[in-house]
């Protein structure tokens, strides 16, 4: 059996009809049959030329790219593995046997294409490096985990283990969300240098460094309520803390060298203080009490391998 034959390729798409001809016939060529494009309402002629290229394509329900990629493994995926790639050229077909070796030997169940292994020149703005080496390095401190490329759009998994993940984002946040899934679920990771191409002309993206940076960064916090709740927690507690001390060492200044009471300020001190305080013990308690779950279910897997 071909190593192709039990693989989908994955494409959600938004006005991609300067490249997704061409991404769907490179894919073709390296012998992928089931080509699955998911269009989010393209007002191009992007499913028709997917179609033309030999595609398959439906227009998917909702709206966003993570919303097309759920929907898409939920109803229409049928093969056990998902190659998962952007509709605008910037990643090679050629890189696709490289990205689904490991799922294939069984030694991971879900692969990050690392573009930063080979970025060519004009691939990303400096912006766009600048946030992405930020979001990965706070998720390696934050989750304990490096997967290199957390933002990746080339991506390949088991159909199985996305079902398993708790994946709710409806734009560009997926790729965080996944990431922190693997970490979460402490599933087998394998990073794959991949090169990563300049948007071919006449294309234009749908990302908005800004505001999908800012998108990301929330849904990479927010997420470490449940898998380091000590972060979490810890952080705003911190925070708050470290201000409360600062107030209440200007009121104290204020009382005991200027001999100017300021009670509001006072009052504002002490709350800062006392609730970073209780952040800080609530993060720890939480962290406690999610050692101890991860220990439990250990314990049940051994009885149960046993």
């Amino acid at each position: 059996m071909s190593s192709t034959d039990d693989v989908c390729v994955l494409v959600p798409t938004l006005e991609e009809a300067e490249t997704i001809g061409d991404v769907v016939a490179g894919f073709r060529e390296e012998g992928f049959d089931r080509i699955l494009v998911v269009d989010g309402g393209s007002s191009d002629d992007t499913r028709e030329l997917a179609r033309e290229a030999g595609a398959r394509v439906i227009e998917q329900s909702g709206s966003g790219k993570g919303q097309a990629v759920r929907e898409a493994v939920a109803e229409h995926v049928e093969a056990s593995y998902v190659l998962m790639v952007d509709g605008d050229g910037t990643y090679r077909p050629e890189d696709a046997q490289a990205m689904l070796e490991p799922l294939l030997s069984g030694e991971a169940d879900h692969v990050v294409g690392d573009r930063f292994a080979d970025m060519r020149e004009g691939a990303m703005t400096r912006l766009n490096r600048i946030g992405n080496r930020a979001i990965n390095r706070s998720f390696a401190a934050i989750h304990g985990q490096s997967y290199g490329d957390i933002l990746s759009g080339y991506r390949a998994f088991t159909r199985e283990s996305f079902r398993e993940m708790n994946v709710t984002a409806d734009g560009f946040g997926i790729e965080t969300q996944l990431a922190v899934e693997c970490a979460r679920q402490d599933l087998e990771v394998a990073v794959v240098p991949i090169s990563y191409l300049p948007r071919p002309d006449g294309s234009s993206t749908n990302l908005h460094p800004i505001r999908d940076g800012g998108i990301i960064f929330l849904e990479l916090y927010r997420r470490t309520k449940t898998n380091n709740p000590l972060f979490y927690f810890g952080s705003v507690g911190l925070v708050s803390t470290v201000v409360g001390s600062f107030i209440g060492l200007y009121v104290g200044y204020r009382w005991f060298v200027v001999g100017i009471s300021h009670e509001v300020l006072a009052l504002v001190a002490a709350f800062g203080i006392l609730f970073g305080v209780q952040l800080l013990i609530f993060g720890v308690l939480s962290d406690l009490i999610l050692t101890l779950h991860r220990e439990q279910l250990d314990r049940i897997e051994q009885i149960e391998s046993d």
